[in-house]
């Protein structure tokens, strides 16, 4: 039977909550996206990575041919040691990138949390995804991911949550997210005794689809909580400057 963290509703929990309403049919894959770019923006908005992430890469690929560093002035040192920051850095969340999307393919996902600082238990921060009102469709007949991309983002700057929270130290970051307990993944592991922390600084994005004009086939799907148990990426990202 699953735990109560897990059967836990958003709406019974504080902290701030954002809805972002879809126009349309939303594919798995694009709600695998919407996951990736919310974590490479919590990431950079809360002071865990100097540069966004696009620029990282841009600048990881721009020193990667640098000489040995023994051989470099002590400021091009530097631009090496940080260069080695952002590939140790994108290598991780491309890992975890490829990774969640071999989980979107082998089960429904109706949460995702991404975790920051403290502990597990007891995080400094808490961002909750929510996709349990999202309406399914094929790549063909769903927005297309750089439309949901758009609403999402548009939706976050108006609303301006980020600019209004305090400045906070490098922490760790953990990935969490909820799946079919059968849906035999491999790579992310079993948090059987996750509960979801109460005592932490929370932003609840509630995705969902406006449902007015779909037809009776074209509705959420309904989730027997009991089924679904909490996964966790084996890997932490280790904030930087």
């Amino acid at each position: 039977m699953a735990d109560e963290g897990s059967r836990e509703s958003s709406s019974d929990r504080e902290g701030d909550e954002l809805p972002v309403l879809f126009p349309g049919l939303v594919s798995a894959d694009s709600c695998c996206r919407l996951v990736c770019e919310l974590l490479k923006h919590v990431l950079y908005q809360r002071q865990q990575l100097p540069l966004p992430y696009q620029q990282l890469a841009f600048f990881s690929r721009t020193d990667s041919g640098l000489a040995d560093s023994s051989t470099l002035p002590h400021s091009r040192r530097n631009e090496q040691n940080n260069c080695k920051k952002f590939q140790r850095v994108l290598s991780e969340l491309n890992e975890i990138f490829q990774n969640l999307e071999a989980m979107f393919m082998l089960t429904l996902v109706p949460c995702v949390h991404i975790l920051l600082g403290g502990s597990i238990v007891n995080p400094k921060e808490m961002y909750e995804i929510n996709m349990e009102r999202i309406v399914f469709g094929s790549t063909e007949e769903s927005l297309k991911t750089v439309s949901c991309i758009r609403k999402l983002f548009h939706t976050l700057f108006v609303k301006d949550i980020f600019n209004e929270l305090k400045s906070i130290p490098l922490m760790n970051t953990v990935l969490l997210v909820q799946g079919h307990r059968d849906c035999g993944v491999q790579w992310f592991r079993p948090k059987l005794n996750y509960r979801i922390p109460n005592r932490t600084r929370k932003l609840v994005i509630n995705l969902a689809c406006d449902t007015v004009n779909f037809t009776s086939t074209e509705q959420p799907t309904s989730y027997n909580h009991d089924d679904y148990i909490w996964f966790q990426a084996p890997i932490t990202i280790k904030g930087f400057h």
